[in-house]
């Protein structure tokens, strides 16, 4: 009996020690995959739309309140410098999402319509055209869109979502597929097409009084004619009205919707809460993956017309209702801040906020400014061959990695954000491409001191209006002592900002000095 006695003990001992074998195995295959998790940052990425450079107070507005923006600024690292590809929304963010110019997808046109005008139309970011999302997708984080898309919907039907985010490498989606515009507000004059469309009207108007006329000389016996003929003129005339009222009067129906994924949720989508589903939404994505990696892309609907602002921030601004609607889009980004440190994250998440180009100039109602503030920059949205249209904000926080309160003044791209966010999920860029973007890592970390970019090309459609050369080895460039001066009025800005902005910038009395 002793010897079988040991041997069941032998025998519970190794099954004991094989057990443990394979605990200490699940725990260390756990721990290597944590390890392996945190190693890859979240990345939080918050575009806003249409915003100028100048609006920011860690850009030198002193009139208008931007605190949460401005601690992103001074917990990381702000660029000068950074400039998106296109001067509109459709052809700037299409270029952010893939690193490349937009007429490299043929995202960006030679008319007029730079920017999709339609969810019901057929073009969209080619199903062939690989985001960041795609690849950050494939290296295992989970990956969110929420806001604005605006890349287009369906191809064939109105159901395919060939173009739809989550067709893009996106896990979850909500949000505008479209843009906001005056359409979107029922008190608002309408924006869309508005030239045509009053043409459009004018038409009908002239027709139907043509259509009234004839019945008029018909009753008084003043024209022989039939009313059959009569009946069919006016029947042209309504088919005429309705073939083109079908679209233009039910933009508010047909464009300003909501979707969560593929369901839409609302529509026409009510402006007033939009901003706090928005927020709803950014917050519960950030809850819900917290473990992660994830990637989420806070597209703000903010501040793009028709500037819809809660009662809690109307009347608070000293610029207006533009101002009101910034300083809304600022108490956003807290709260969506607030939210990444609440659930531990702020030490493990890169977050990046920029615009997706310059201020809408042009954005008037009556003498009032809608649009926003491009500082010193001359030109704004829509426009070509100026920098007001392509300066953006650029800040970078990732605490313990980046420098706090570090500033950088070397050219950079918003397509430098796709293989930035790729090198960092351990991903490829790929090879069989061109891709326009070059990752700030090495800027980023002060690992290098000159931008990777030597030449920086600003297109207007498929046009090209500048090019800014950049000598990569600053050992090579020829210092000079020339200069040219041209007239200045310094507005909001004053010296130290203007050097910031540009440190081979001067100023002398009335004038600003550039040496060359």
């Amino acid at each position: 009996m002793a010897p079988t006695a040991q041997r069941r003990r032998a025998a519970h001992a190794a099954r004991d020690s094989l057990n443990l074998l394979l605990i200490m195995c699940l725990l260390l295959k756990t721990c290597e995959l944590k390890s392996a998790n945190t190693s890859k940052p979240n990345i939080l990425l918050i575009m806003a739309d249409d915003l100028g450079i100048g609006d920011l107070g860690c850009y030198g507005n002193d009139t208008l309140r931007t605190p949460n923006i401005d601690r992103l600024a001074e917990e990381g690292v702000r660029l000068t410098q950074h400039l998106a590809a296109a001067p509109l929304c459709t052809p700037s963010r299409a270029a952010f999402l893939t690193g490349r110019h937009a007429f490299r997808s043929g995202m960006d046109a030679t008319d007029r319509y730079r920017a999709l005008q339609w969810n019901a139309g057929s073009g969209g970011l080619p199903q062939n055209e690989t985001t960041f999302a795609r690849i950050l997708q494939g290296q295992g984080y989970t990956t969110g869109l929420i806001g604005k898309w605006h890349q287009g919907v369906n191809c064939a039907s109105r159901n395919d979502h060939c173009h739809h985010p989550l067709h893009h490498g996106f896990d979850y989606f909500y949000g505008m597929p479209f843009t906001l515009v005056n359409d979107c507000h029922p008190d608002r004059p309408p924006s869309l097409d508005a030239g045509l469309r009053a043409r459009l009207w004018l038409y009908t108007q002239i027709m139907a009084l043509g259509v009234l006329t004839i019945v008029a000389g018909k009753a008084c016996r003043l024209i022989s004619i039939s009313w059959k003929l009569v009946l069919s003129v006016a029947t042209l005339v309504l088919l005429f009205f309705t073939s083109w009222y079908a679209s233009f009067g039910f933009v508010r129906r047909w464009n300003c919707i909501l979707m969560r994924n593929h369901e839409v949720t609302e529509q026409p989508m009510v402006l007033e809460r939009a901003a706090s589903l928005v927020l709803k939404e950014a917050v519960s994505f950030i809850a819900r993956n917290k473990q992660g990696p994830f990637l989420l892309f806070v597209s703000l609907l903010h501040v793009h017309i028709p500037l819809v602002t809660t009662e809690r921030f109307l009347g608070k601004s000293r610029h207006g209702l533009y101002g009101d609607n910034v300083e809304e889009m600022d108490w956003l980004v807290g709260e969506i801040l607030n939210a990444v440190e609440e659930h531990g994250l702020k030490n493990t998440t890169l977050t990046y906020f920029t615009s997706d180009h310059g201020g809408h100039l042009q954005a008037r109602d009556g003498h009032v400014q809608l649009g926003g503030w491009n500082g010193i920059y001359r030109g704004g949205k829509g426009m070509a061959g100026w920098e007001g249209g392509i300066r953006v904000p650029g800040i970078f926080r990732w605490p313990g990695v980046l420098p706090a309160g570090h500033v950088i003044h070397e050219p950079t791209s918003l397509m430098d954000v796709f293989p930035t966010v790729v090198q960092l999920a351990g991903g490829q860029v790929p090879q069989d491409r061109v891709i326009d973007g070059r990752s700030l890592l090495p800027l980023l970390r002060g690992d290098a001191e000159r931008s990777a970019h030597e030449f920086l090309f600003h297109y207007c459609g498929q046009y090209l209006h500048a090019a800014r050369w950049h000598e990569k080895d600053i050992s090579t460039v020829q210092q000079s002592q020339s200069a040219i001066r041209v007239p200045w009025t310094a507005g909001r800005y004053n010296q130290s900002i203007l050097k910031e902005i540009n440190p081979e910038y001067s100023l002398e009395g009335r004038m600003l000095k550039l040496t060359l």
